[in-house]
């Protein structure tokens, strides 16, 4: 049998990432993983979908910064944050995924194909922010309820940035299953204060996102619903940790908490 030919998953791994290295580096062809290919996986759609971003982004933080416009009644400083933090998200993951985790990077790191119901709660967080606002405007008055939003928004955004930097190629956007040789348990930086800190940034930066627009309904909603999502996706990861890491992980998770309300 000809050496060249791999013998094992790890090998066909790194002989696709070497050919997909050799060929072109502006292709988005991850190595480990198909991408969904609901959304054209090729460099156009990528370029497409961040000019597309950045255009809702500086519209949104002008907004934001200039307080919205006084004389359109739904051009608001909250919506205008709201929609810079939405796209700044998903640019961000792509972003980040392409500058640190290269391997795993397509179309799909802007995690914009992430399943219907997550387009449908934002949206009906944008219904009942503009309902309310047309109907009875003073409930949108508290300030200080958007401020602390605004706050905990940019700190959860913060922390799940620096989380996928600090984790680089040991992150991932998918459960990894299969332990690879290059896979290493990062447990200082913020995976010292945050067992997850991916998930806990995003439990964050969608509350505040909420607080921002003073959405009670979207609120608890998005609380309730991603509190169940990550209870029981931790629950799954953890146990691929432990069949990865074994006595130092579970050492690691007895040490340091999700801090994310009710999940250890």
């Amino acid at each position: 049998m000809s050496s060249d030919v791999p013998e094992n998953f790890e090998d066909r791994l790194r002989q696709r990432a070497s050919t997909t290295r050799n060929t072109n580096t502006l292709e988005t062809i991850p190595v480990n993983h198909q991408p969904h290919e609901n959304i054209p996986n090729t460099p156009l759609a990528a370029s497409t979908i961040s000019f597309l971003l950045g255009c809702l982004f500086s519209l949104g933080f002008t907004l934001f910064l200039t307080g919205g416009i006084s004389d359109r009644w739904w051009a608001t400083y909250q919506l205008g944050f709201f929609l810079a933090a939405w796209s700044g998200f998903h640019w961000g993951e792509f972003a980040v995924t392409a500058g640190w985790n290269r391997d795993k990077c397509s179309v799909d790191s802007f995690l914009l194909d992430n399943g219907a119901m997550y387009h449908v709660a934002n949206g009906t967080a944008l219904v009942e922010y503009l309902i309310t606002l047309y109907l009875k405007p003073s409930l949108k008055a508290y300030h200080y309820i958007s401020t602390i939003g605004v706050i905990m928004a940019v700190i959860g955004q913060t922390l799940r940035a620096s989380a996928m930097i600090q984790a680089s190629t040991n992150f991932s956007h998918i459960v990894a299953f299969r332990k690879l040789p290059s896979h290493r348990l990062v447990t200082d930086g913020v995976y010292s204060v945050f067992r997850h800190p991916s998930y806990a940034g995003f439990f964050y930066w969608a509350l505040g996102t909420q607080l921002v627009l003073q959405n009670p309904i979207s609120s608890i909603g998005f609380v309730l619903v991603l509190w169940r999502f990550f209870s029981r996706r931790i629950k799954v990861e953890e146990r691929a940790l432990v069949n990865f890491f074994g006595e130092e992980y579970e050492n690691y998770r007895r040490r340091v908490s999700t801090n994310i309300p009710f999940i250890r």
